[in-house]
């Protein structure tokens, strides 16, 4: 025996089974208490597959590497090189013998190689942050963008079905 229900315990009933999201729905063709609730958890299967369907969980992106390798590489050469540059400004440097002209330049470049690899690393955290920043962006945007994909679908699902979505 099927049993009529008031508009306003209906629309009660109809709206605490639409937790998909929060809208209200009218039954326009005097579907039964059974039908609703068939016809919410079949349109909220539906627009649950549509919004997994939709958005494919974006690529990681490679986080950096090699920051402080490069700039030890980069500290190292700039320090040889402003050690023969400096040294050039002097003139007794071209005296000096050669054996201690390059171990000038190479405790200028290791030093310079410490500041460059610290400096190195820095940069490549910074890009790993903000690689990660992006990443965490993207993923909210699919997920949003899923998310209405999927409250899309519900509302065209119970349309078809006889019912008026009302948010």
């Amino acid at each position: 025996m099927k049993h009529r229900i008031t508009r306003a315990s209906l629309l009660l009933a109809i709206t605490a089974a639409a937790h998909l999201h929060a809208s209200t729905l009218v039954p326009m063709q005097g579907q039964t208490s059974e039908q609703i609730q068939s016809d919410t958890a079949a349109c909220q299967s539906q627009a649950t597959q549509a919004s997994q369907a939709a958005a494919p969980p974006p690529a990681p992106a490679p986080a950096p590497q090699g920051g402080r390798l490069r700039g030890a590489a980069v500290g190292a050469a700039a320090g040889a090189a402003g050690a023969q540059v400096r040294g050039n400004q002097h003139e007794a440097y071209d005296r000096v013998d050669s054996d201690v002209q390059q171990e000038y330049r190479q405790n200028q470049a290791k030093e310079t190689a410490a500041a460059g690899m610290v400096v190195g690393g820095a940069k490549q955290r910074q890009q790993r942050r903000s690689t990660q920043q992006q990443q965490a962006t993207q993923q909210e945007q699919a997920a949003a963008q899923s998310q209405q994909q999927g409250s899309q679908a519900f509302d065209s699902c119970m349309g078809a079905r006889g019912y008026t979505v009302q948010p």
